[in-house]
């Protein structure tokens, strides 16, 4: 029978140390970024064609987000498995092209393999490794150096704290590509639209606004009784209150309701004007929905109107269109 395995104290005293080693090896690589980074970001920077990212085993993991992190921050990138351009897939790499492949020791095999072809296209390549004096470091037009002391495995042997450096300097290639194009939130955006960020940001109030037949109106003459029933057929929790220009004069939600009603008031015979909520907080069309949503919690309101550069009324949302919508 296997013997039952059983947690000792020990773990955490080695996952701690795994975690200093590995940060230890990220940040030694902050005291060694020299020039060599400089040029490798103005290759890329030039590149007239595609970036391609390359790498083995764990290395091709690493390559893999790195090829991610730089197509969604502006620097289109792809992955290509050696082994399988070895065979076929090389043929999509041309003279405009730059390769980024890691391997740490720097031998890959599989590698080694097609960077006399890389070279004879003319590709230019920027390779990652553990060794300057490797031949896939040698054979590259610029070099980057993510050596480690040591890995965080207790053995030596699994690629841990030189994976992880591998994939801090794709990091901060990517980030430094990002700002050198002065790439934008907006920009991400528009490459995560399926995500939250995407979402806030691509988002704008005329997307989700109620406007037409569905947008809650009364004259400033109107009774209070035609404002209700205005706020029960609309559901948007309120109305707006317009002159004949349909300009926004002022607002009148439940809650105004709610304490109108403290009043005994004739509601057939008083003027929504009168206990109307003046000069309501507005906003634009093309402003952001999350900006909306920024100012119903800033301001504690539930509802807001939209109007355009003449302040007249062309839409309402409340937070259930946010929600629904979903911005918050």
């Amino acid at each position: 029978m296997n013997k039952p395995i059983s947690v000792t104290p020990r773990a955490l005293d080695l996952a701690r140390e795994v975690l200093n080693v590995e940060a230890a090896a990220v940040q030694a690589l902050a005291t060694r970024l020299d020039e060599n980074f400089l040029h490798a970001l103005n290759v890329i920077l030039r590149c007239e064609g595609r970036i391609i990212v390359s790498g083995m085993g764990k290395s091709g993991h690493i390559a893999r987000k790195i090829a991610s992190t730089m197509s969604s921050t502006g620097t289109p990138a792809y992955f290509v498995h050696p082994g399988e351009a070895s065979h076929g897939d090389l043929g999509m790499i041309t003279s405009k092209d730059v390769i980024i492949a890691l391997s740490y020791s720097g031998e890959s095999q599989e590698l080694m393999t097609i960077v006399p072809m890389i070279k004879r296209q003319g590709a230019k390549l920027i390779s990652m490794t553990g060794n300057p004096l490797s031949n896939l470091a040698t054979a590259a037009d610029v070099h980057l150096n993510a050596a480690v002391d040591k890995e965080a495995c207790p053995m030596g042997l699994a690629p841990t704290a030189s994976t992880t450096a591998a994939l801090a300097l794709g990091d901060a290639l990517a980030v430094a590509l990002l700002d050198a194009k002065g790439f934008s939130a907006e920009d991400f955006a528009r490459s995560h639209p399926g995500g939250s960020l995407g979402r806030r940001l691509l988002t704008h109030v005329r997307d989700i606004m109620r406007s037409g037949k569905r947008l809650p109106m009364v004259h400033e003459s109107a009774m209070l009784g035609d404002a209700i029933l205005e706020i029960s057929k609309k559901g948007v929790g309120m109305t707006a209150v317009v002159d004949t220009e349909q300009h926004v004069l002022g607002i009148y939600t439940d809650g105004d309701l709610r304490r109108t009603l403290g009043k005994k008031l004739d509601f057939n015979a008083t003027p929504v004007r009168s206990v109307m909520s003046a000069n309501p907080r507005c906003i634009g069309p093309d402003a952001l929905a999350a900006e909306a949503v920024q100012m119903m919690e800033q301001y504690n309101i539930s509802q807001m109107l939209v109007v355009d550069e003449q302040h007249r009324l062309i839409g309402a949302l409340n937070m259930h269109d946010l929600l629904h919508a979903k911005v918050i």
